[in-house]
């Protein structure tokens, strides 16, 4: 990673809702993938097993909690497509 994302948090571990679960500290765990050429905003969360993309920004401030195709742009809480981007950042949606 050419440069880091200020005060982006990656999350690969999380933790049941039931009490039982917690009490007894169980956790579930899985990967985190960002493929090439990402842009990742500032203040952005992504959450445990998901995929970024290859060429896929995602803004700032947003939560991914689901995978990310490439070639998107995601932002929000959750994060929801905007638009599909090309490589020379047209709008190849429409």
């Amino acid at each position: 990673m050419p440069c880091k994302p200020i005060n982006t948090q990656l999350y690969c571990a999380s933790h049941d809702l039931n009490y039982l679960a917690r009490r007894n500290w169980e956790t579930s765990c899985a990967p985190i993938n960002i493929e090439d050429n990402v842009w990742i905003g500032g203040n952005v969360v992504i959450n445990q097993g998901v995929t970024i993309g290859a060429r896929s920004v995602i803004a700032a401030n947003s939560v991914v909690n689901s995978d990310v195709p490439p070639d998107s742009l995601y932002g929000g809480t959750p994060a929801k497509l905007i638009r599909k981007i090309h490589e020379n950042g047209e709008d190849i949606s429409r």
